[in-house]
């Protein structure tokens, strides 16, 4: 958190559109993947130098460049200025702390959102900024990180089967919104697994550690609420833009998108309510055995209460007082206060007080 302000910093003071790259270093070297495709031919290749995407600017067919890595920021400038894109564009796509939104630069339209994934055995979510850039024959995608989210997009356009091939780049860029936002659902999923087992703790018996899991799955909740919730503006952006960047064969699609990002809208609220009630059970929980301590607590107060009486009575040093001298006082004095106890104890259970 202090390197990104640090970060920040560096900018105060700048001219709008200073490149300077903003978050982490996710990736050891910028790589550049490339697929040009159409519906009869396909050309898939790892870039070596920038350079070597040049040809591709102005093609019939569909271009789709992958940057994977945004540290180097001389990359993302030559590709921006050989393809046309705003200064204020690459900046906010080297500034990995946007909130997602879609603008309209009538050339090409710019996307950036959040991909979101479970770090492995830990309760943590990361969440990778996806920045997309399309034009009427190129789609370019800066990632911070290589993932496998669109790996099945990409599967599509390697078969040749659908629709991937036949449309143009508009159905790409819905397509990686999609994959996007399925990824969504699997991470609901897991989270809904975990609250499930999280809950079944809770009932059974809630401990120090379950109110810790809690507050971390509330975090990975709201986290998940930021990134997703301007989504839906995003997507309705999309649909309202009157552009021939966005044919009306993908608004369509662009439609059902939008049913799906407002179901995952929903559910994340249903998992925040869930979250906010197992406190109220948790909190409950610690409640009631505190006051099932008290209760055998007061009880045994109560029962003393009487002999500790007689106690104090026959503990008094006067030297004239019955029952001294009889042989049988003591063992009587003490059978009386076990009756005592013994009687209170079955009035409590007839009260059903225990």
């Amino acid at each position: 958190m202090s390197n990104k302000k640090a970060q920040r910093a560096r900018k105060a003071g700048l001219s709008p559109g200073t490149l300077i790259h903003i978050g982490e270093k996710k990736t050891a070297q910028v790589k550049i993947t490339l697929m040009d495709y159409d519906e009869s031919h396909l050309e898939e290749k790892v870039i070596q130098r920038v350079e070597e995407c040049f040809p591709f600017n102005n093609t019939s067919s569909a271009t789709w460049l992958q940057i994977n890595g945004l540290h180097q920021v001389e990359v993302i400038k030559t590709l921006g200025e050989r393809f046309g894109i705003h200064p204020l564009v690459l900046e906010d796509i080297l500034n990995t702390e946007q909130r997602p939104k879609m603008e309209d630069f009538e050339q090409y339209i710019f996307v950036v959102l959040k991909m979101v994934d479970f770090v492995e055995g830990k309760i943590e979510i990361t969440a990778d900024q996806l920045s997309i850039v399309f034009g009427s024959n190129f789609l370019i995608s800066f990632h911070e990180r290589e993932n496998g989210v669109f790996q099945s997009v990409k599967e599509r356009i390697r078969s040749g089967k659908g629709r991937l091939r036949t449309r143009g780049v508009d159905y790409l860029a819905f397509a990686l919104l999609d994959s996007v936002v399925d990824h969504y659902f699997v991470i609901l999923e897991t989270l809904q697994q975990r609250i499930e087992e999280l809950e079944d703790r809770l009932i059974a018996d809630s401990d120090s550690s379950s109110i810790q899991e809690i507050h971390e799955l509330r975090r990975l909740v709201i986290l998940l609420r930021k990134s997703v919730w301007p989504l839906r503006e995003l997507i309705a952006g999309l649909q309202r833009l009157e552009t021939p960047l966005v044919t009306d064969f993908t608004d369509v699609y662009l439609r059902d998108l939008y049913d799906h990002v407002v179901q995952v809208i929903d559910t994340v609220e249903t998992y925040r309510e869930l979250l906010s009630s197992m406190v109220e059970i948790y909190l409950t929980g610690i409640s009631n055995r505190m006051n099932a301590i008290m209760k055998v607590l007061t009880m045994i107060a109560t029962i003393f209460i009487p002999l500790t009486f007689i106690a104090g009575i026959y503990g008094m040093n006067f030297e004239y007082m019955p029952e001294l001298e009889w042989r049988w006082g003591y063992p009587a004095v003490g059978l009386v206060m076990l009756l005592i106890g013994a009687a209170m104890l079955v009035y409590f259970k007839r009260k059903k007080w225990l």
